[in-house]
């Protein structure tokens, strides 16, 4: 089952989504905040002024990993790649990027960009507590001051993490950095880089179940007992995320020395700009079973047509709409050469939201490469290097 998310506004352009697992980490962080740490820091308040101060405590600690994420994405865009969007959930937050840096220095300056915030944030926040405290006996800061000093602590904490040399945290993309400029090459850059990733989940997991047990045992405060509960969760998420990025890299790699003639239909069914969509629906998707067709007016292409264009339109309007009015026209993205790497072919897909894209020769079709066939290549590549 799929986890839904929900936009909250934009930044830079880009759509913030908050993940449903977000709620689950926003209500432990602020019972954790109200329950613990602030009674004991600062005692003598209502539990409702301190679960106050630890729901806000926890909307700005989601704020300082959105920034992190926006520091990511703003770096980026000045490179022109694309940012889907940005999630926050459980273990923080993520920037989606639709195609990967074009240069190694481009890699290295998007993946600093996050901790440098994050880095900047503290140290304000660090300020404002100095600040603060020569001016409190007067004004009454103390809640600010905690509240600053926590802030500051956590952004410190955030970008330190996030700079340990294991992919894909940020200090991971760094390696990689290095290493791709070193190697020349990105893939196999990534595959080490991952394997680094590696390493340190596993570590970490092994550093969170030794506290556990510490604090069962009583060698350790039993408070300790959900600190390496926390360490063993991020340890096993890090470990799990280094394994697909290796993976993922794996597949990339062997799709970047595949051109897409080896793997594109070069039988290709077209559908006439002026067919009625009732009749585009009997003669071509039910007849044929295909999931698209391109469309062709006086033999060009001209766009393409889709199972999802169809559904956009009622039944009852099919024999009075024509494939040219619903179809997805042509543009430079739909149409791809035949000796291009499949890789680059997959990545249009996905950036551009094409389920197949038309291969074609002086302006004649040659043949279509879908994201079906091009799964389909895949497992075919798994089956025989087993």
């Amino acid at each position: 089952m799929r986890i839904p998310s929900w936009e909250i506004g934009r930044a830079l352009g880009i759509p913030i989504r908050i993940h449903a697992s977000w709620f689950l980490v926003f209500l432990l962080v602020t019972w954790t905040l109200s329950t613990g740490y602030l009674p004991e820091s600062l005692p003598g308040l209502t539990p409702e002024r301190y679960w106050a101060m630890g729901g806000l405590a926890a909307v700005l600690l989601f704020l300082s990993v959105l920034l992190h994420e926006l520091g990511h994405s703003y770096v980026a865009l000045h490179y022109r790649i694309p940012i889907e969007k940005i999630t926050l959930f459980i273990f923080g937050g993520v920037a989606h990027m639709r195609k990967e840096a074009p240069t190694p220095r481009a890699e290295f300056l998007i993946a600093l960009a996050g901790p440098a915030v994050s880095f900047v944030l503290g140290g304000l926040c660090f300020v404002f507590v100095e600040l603060a405290e020569a001016i409190q006996r007067q004004h009454g800061l103390q809640g600010w001051i905690m509240l600053g000093a926590l802030l500051g602590f956590v952004n410190m904490q955030l970008g330190l993490f996030n700079m340990i040399p294991g992919f894909p945290l940020d200090g991971g993309r760094v390696l990689r950095a290095g290493l791709w400029a070193w190697g020349n090459d990105f893939y196999r850059a990534t595959k080490q880089a991952a394997v680094v990733g590696l390493g340190f989940g596993l570590l970490l997991g092994l550093v969170g179940l030794v506290v556990m047990y510490g604090a069962v045992s009583g060698g350790l405060p039993a408070s300790m007992a959900s600190n390496g509960g926390w360490i063993l969760v991020i340890g096993m998420f890090l470990f799990a995320a280094a394994l697909a990025s290796r993976r993922q890299a794996v597949i990339r790699q062997s799709l970047a020395t595949v051109p897409i003639r080896d793997l594109m239909v070069t039988t290709v069914t077209t559908i006439p700009s002026q067919c009625a969509l009732d009749e585009a629906v009997n003669q071509y998707f039910q007849s044929y079973g295909y999931g698209g067709f391109p469309v062709l007016e006086d033999g060009r292409l001209v766009g393409l047509i889709t199972v999802l264009e169809i559904q956009n339109v009622s039944p009852s309007l099919w024999p009075w709409r024509r494939v040219e009015q619903v179809m997805r026209p042509r543009s430079e993205s739909l149409v791809i050469e035949s000796d291009i790497p499949v890789i680059h072919a997959m990545e249009r897909m996905a950036r551009e939201g094409w389920d197949r894209l038309v291969v074609m020769k002086n302006e004649e079709i040659i043949g279509l490469v879908t994201h079906s066939a091009i799964v389909h290549f895949l497992q075919l590549r798994g089956s025989s290097n087993r």
